[in-house]
């Protein structure tokens, strides 16, 4: 037996604050939604290839325990710096993109749930999209 895929369950304190990070920022799509007494608690957000993961309206207390850190995902866009910019764009929290000396280049954003996620690509390729002007 083997895993064939994972998707992460998502906590979220409010679905439509999430959506707007996970759809309007990061240009996932959302589907398979489930609504109890009109409010919608649970979907799916995808980009229909490699990246699925299910938002789900948390469940007891809306506010975050003092250092709890709940989920961190390491995101792999494919333009960093114009993901960087919608986030911001936004009025999300992100922090400046910095080369790392394992190879990558990255940045950190917190959600509206709080979480910190982190952003990253090779470094060769980012410089080599940078030079041809792609990233910038």
């Amino acid at each position: 037996m083997k895993v064939e895929s994972c998707i992460a369950v998502i906590p979220s304190a409010n679905l439509e604050k999430s959506l707007l990070f996970w759809v309007g920022a990061l240009g996932l799509k959302m589907d398979r939604e489930i609504w109890r007494e009109g409010k919608m608690v649970g979907c799916m957000v995808h980009n229909g290839q490699t990246v699925y993961l299910w938002l789900n309206q948390r469940a007891g207390t809306t506010v975050k325990p003092e250092n709890y850190e709940g989920i961190q995902l390491y995101l792999a866009p494919s333009h960093l710096q114009e993901t960087w910019k919608k986030l911001k764009q936004l009025g999300f929290s992100v922090s400046d993109i910095v080369e790392r000396e394992y190879g990558q280049v990255e940045f950190f954003v917190k959600d509206d749930d709080g979480f910190s996620h982190c952003f990253g690509v090779d470094a060769k390729a980012f410089h080599k999209l940078t030079t041809a002007g792609i990233e910038g």
